[in-house]
Order: C-alpha cells, then structure tokens, then sequence
C-alpha cells in the first residue's frame, strides 16, 4: 500500500497514465494524491477528468486554479480561450456529470496520520492548520452549493491581500481562494503579491517565496503543492515538497512516492506551449 503525490497534470492523459504504470499504482490499495490544475492547455482535459473520477474513493485531489477557471467558463461567466484547449470537455455529453463531481472537490487535503497537507499553490504563514481548515471548508461550501456562480464571479481579482480574521463575505473567500489557488510570494508580513510569477532568483528583494517565511503550519506538517513550474520542484525548504514541473509546457510529470521519498517522473509527450500564468487571476493561464 503507497500513497503517490503527483504535481499539476493540466490535461495531460498519457503521461499522468504512463507516469502510474512506472509505480504498478493500484487504485485496490494505493491511494493518489493530485495537487490540482488537472485541466487546461494539455491535450485531454475531458480525459483526465474521467479518468481520475473513475478512481473514486483511492484518489484525492485538490482544486487549483485552471480548474476554477473551467467551472467558470462553464457557468458562463468566464471566457475559454483556443490555448485552454477545454472545447472537448466543454461540449462532451458527460460534461454537466464532470463538472458537479469537480465542484464537489476540496480545495485543501490534510492527512493528520502523515501529518500531510496539500493545497495547490500552497499555505500562507499566516494562518494556522485550524484557520486555513475553517477557510478551505468556507470556499467548498460555497463551490457545492447553489450560490456557487455568485462566488466563481467575484473570484476574480488581487484584493484583500492580507489576512484578517475579520474579513467575512465574498473579499473572505477571495483571499482564501487566492491563497490556496495563486500565491505565490508574500511580503514579509505575509500579505500576498499577486503579480510576481518569476522564479524566486529574478523577484524583487521585497518579496519571498510563501515557504520561505515561517509559519506554523510548516514547523508540524509536510507541505505539498503544485502550481509553480518555474521552480522545477527545486529550491524548497525541508519538508515542503513542489511537484508541478511543467509537463504541459514539455517538462515533465513529477510523481513522489510518499513512503520512502522517491521521485518518479514522466517526460512530456506533447509539443510544449509557450507558458502562461494565472486563470483566476482575470487572465487565463
């Protein structure tokens, strides 16, 4: 019995498949670990879709921002662009099926035994385990319940960008989504910048990568994330574990077997796409 964490799969069906078969992964009795971003700019979307909901209770995944993105554009009040590449799963007649099932999933997974946490883009120090478990659980109340278009439409934007307990509403739930879905640097205060996207050698002296600045998360649980093809899963603390290595831009796709921390990885099949950045940011990427 292993548990595999694997970074951002952004639609790409063969090597997310190739990558398992390397492993001998049995959904029987292994359990799969996904950081999030399974659709846009790859190849498959609809693809990987069904092939992760067909794993049922063996896999768990998070939402990353791609995916908001597409649960957007499907209630309209987002726009998908030719490089989204989501026009097959936009039309398949499964579509409705797959998209409730992705609405249903969480935006933060916590493994109290591994003493394990995941989110997409990752934690911000700010927070504590039981803050950032009261704002996951606000967001993916919201996603699964009627009131959930409300929500996709005010998602989009940069502010608050500091945490508060006092924040409440839809400013609430933007700055979580932010956090569990975009971040990447904060101020040394630990508000959020949400414009830097270079790799932490090229940003502003200003700003830190969120893992760098401690928080009280990281000093008792592991951290895994995806969202940050830049880094190529290097560069991280001990203990904090980046998995998206750009397999959709022809990297490669990076598989971490918790058990004894051995990584696998799965060169892109596609021809690799220029690189983009946020889709919940207003702009697609």
């Amino acid at each position: 019995m292993s548990t595999y964490l694997i970074g951002d799969v952004h639609g790409c069906l063969a090597e997310l498949q190739a990558l398992l078969a390397q492993v001998s992964f049995d959904p029987q009795r292994d359990t799969l670990w996904l950081t999030g971003d399974l659709v846009a700019r790859g190849p498959d979307s609809l693809g990987v879709l069904r092939y992760v909901r067909s794993l049922g209770d063996s896999v768990r995944v998070v939402l990353g921002n791609h995916d908001l993105h597409l649960l957007a554009v499907y209630a309209g009040i987002s726009r998908s662009k030719p490089k989204d590449r989501l026009m097959p799963l936009l039309n398949a007649p499964d579509a409705d099926e797959l998209i409730n099932w992705l609405r249903h999933q969480p935006i933060l997974q916590v493994d109290d035994e591994r003493r394990l946490v995941m989110a997409h883009a990752g934690i911000t120090p700010q927070w504590d385990l039981a803050t950032a478990r009261l704002c996951a659980h606000e967001v993916e109340s919201i996603l699964a319940s009627d009131s959930y278009p409300l929500f996709l439409d005010a998602m989009y934007g940069d502010m608050p960008n500091h945490w508060s307990p006092e924040l409440s509403g839809l400013a609430r739930l933007r700055f979580s989504t932010n956090v569990f879905t975009r971040m990447r640097y904060c101020f040394s205060g630990g508000q959020l910048d949400m414009q830097c996207k270079e790799p932490p050698s090229h940003a502003p002296w200003l700003l830190k990568p969120w893992f760098d600045i401690p928080g009280p998360i990281a000093s008792e649980y592991a951290i895994v994330f995806g969202h940050w093809a830049s880094l190529e899963g290097k560069g991280t603390p001990p203990g904090i574990y980046g998995l998206d290595t750009g397999c959709c831009w022809g990297g490669n796709l990076t598989l971490l077997r918790w058990e004894d921390k051995r990584y696998f990885t799965q060169p892109s099949l596609a021809q690799s796409l220029p690189e983009d950045n946020d889709a919940a940011s207003g702009t697609a990427g």
